[in-house]
């Protein structure tokens, strides 16, 4: 026995006007009660510049490297014997200034190792401004 009958099944349909309706105030709500701040500062003092003022050059300590090995302080010319013999004639040459830089005027042929012994006795010396030495190719 059919006690349904033969009538077909219609798809449910979703309205979605009142949906809309709802997700519209609560945007509302939330657009209105939301505070703006801004999470960090930094607060900064940015420096001020003088074109009429001169600059004031560091001291500096010229390390010549040649490609035999040896070395050249302020025209004094040394045989390495070790790091710490180094560092010692850097602190000699670079006095009591503060901050002096020290070039480093390595030849091409010069190996990396001597360049490094350099750098090692610089640090040793607490000498941390380094730089190199180049000069641009003949035309």
């Amino acid at each position: 026995m059919n006690l349904r009958g033969s009538r077909t099944r219609e798809a449910p349909e979703i309205n979605f006007i009142p949906l809309i309706d709802v997700l519209l105030v609560i945007l509302i709500f939330l657009m209105v009660t939301t505070t703006y701040q801004r999470v960090a500062e930094l607060q900064i003092t940015l420096p001020e510049a003088d074109a009429d003022q001169l600059k004031v050059r560091p001291k500096e300590v010229n390390v010549g490297v040649d490609a035999q090995g040896r070395y050249v302080i302020d025209r004094t010319v040394l045989n390495f014997t070790s790091v710490s013999a180094l560092a010692d004639v850097l602190k000699r040459a670079a006095g009591d200034t503060k901050d002096p830089v020290v070039i480093i005027n390595a030849d091409a042929n010069a190996t990396h190792q001597s360049v490094i012994h350099v750098m090692e006795a610089a640090r040793a010396a607490g000498l941390i401004h380094v730089t190199f030495a180049t000069q641009t190719p003949a035309k």
